[in-house]
C-alpha cells in the first residue's frame, strides 16, 4: 500500500498550481479529478482535444498519477467522454478510473448494463473501473455493491468509509466488498458531520489498513480532503499524510 492524494483537495487552484502545492506537502502519488462540474479537467474537453489534456498533465511535479476520478452527466456523449478519459489514463500510466454509481431508484439491471459497458471500455485500454461507495447512490449499501461486482465481471470498488459512518447510528460493515476494493478515499467523519478535522472523527484508519493487508491490497490510500471553512487545509493534508504513512 502507498499514500496518494486527490487534486480535489485544492479545487480552486489551476491543475499545475494544485500539483505544486501537493508536491510541497511531500505526497508522491496523485489522483486527478476529471469532472464536468468543477473539475481540474473536464471530460468534454478531454474528448474534444486529447492532446491538450495530455499536455496539461505534462508537469505533475514528480507526482505519480495512479487514478483518475471521472464524473460526467448521463448524456449520449457519456461513453465517448469516458473512452477519451480512459485513453488519457493509459497515456499517463494510470491504472484506476473512479466512477460514480447511479442514484438510488435506478433499476438494478440497468445499472448492471451501464457498468458492464464502462468496464468493457476501460478493459480494452488496460484500465480498471472502481465504482465509488456513496450515500444516496446504489453503492451506499455494501451488499448491493457486492452484488453489482458479482454481476459485472472486472468491476472494482473505490471504498470511501465516510459514507458508512455519516448518517448512520452505528458504523456499517464493508467486509463483503473488501475483496473488490481497488482504490480508497479517506478523510475523517462523524455520524452527523461528513468531514471533520483529521483525528476528530470515527474513521478507524489502523483497522482499515489491517483489513486491507489481510486481503493483500497493494494499491493507494488516497487523502480526499476538500477544504473546510476556517480550517488550514495544508495542515490537515500534512497530518493525514503522516498518519497514513505511520500505518504502512
Amino acid at each position: 500500500m502507498f499514500v496518494c492524494v486527490s487534486t480535489e483537495c485544492f479545487p480552486d487552484q489551476p491543475l499545475g498550481q494544485a500539483m505544486e502545492r501537493l508536491a510541497e506537502l511531500e505526497f508522491m502519488a496523485v489522483e486527478i479529478d476529471v469532472h464536468e462540474q468543477g473539475g481540474h479537467l473536464h471530460p468534454g474537453k478531454v474528448a474534444a482535444n486529447p492532446e491538450a489534456a495530455i499536455a496539461e498533465c505534462s508537469d505533475l511535479q514528480r507526482l505519480r498519477p495512479v487514478a483518475i476520478s471521472f464524473s460526467s452527466p448521463e448524456t449520449p456523449e457519456l461513453y465517448d467522454r469516458f473512452t477519451a478519459c480512459c485513453r488519457l489514463a493509459k497515456s499517463l500510466g494510470v491504472v484506476t478510473m473512479v466512477v460514480d454509481a447511479s442514484e438510488l431508484g435506478t433499476p438494478f439491471n440497468g445499472e448492471i448494463e451501464r457498468l458492464r459497458r464502462l468496464v468493457a471500455i476501460a478493459s480494452s485500454l488496460g484500465v480498471l473501473v472502481g465504482v465509488k461507495t456513496t450515500a444516496g447512490r446504489m453503492t451506499q449499501d455494501a451488499e448491493t455493491t457486492a452484488s453489482l461486482c458479482r454481476n459485472v465481471p472486472g468491476l472494482g470498488v473505490t471504498l470511501d468509509p465516510s459514507h458508512f459512518i455519516f448518517g448512520q447510528k452505528k458504523m456499517a460493515s464493508w467486509e463483503s466488498i473488501l475483496k473488490y476494493v481497488c482504490h480508497v478515499h479517506l478523510r475523517d467523519t462523524k455520524p452527523d458531520i461528513f468531514q471533520v478535522r483529521v483525528g476528530q472523527g470515527g474513521v478507524e484508519y489502523g483497522k482499515l489498513v489491517n483489513q486491507l493487508e489481510r486481503i493483500g491490497y497493494k494499491r493507494a490510500l488516497c487523502a480526499h480532503l476538500p477544504p473546510l471553512e476556517g480550517i488550514d487545509s495544508v495542515a490537515e493534508l500534512r497530518k493525514m499524510r503522516l498518519l497514513l504513512e505511520s500505518l504502512l
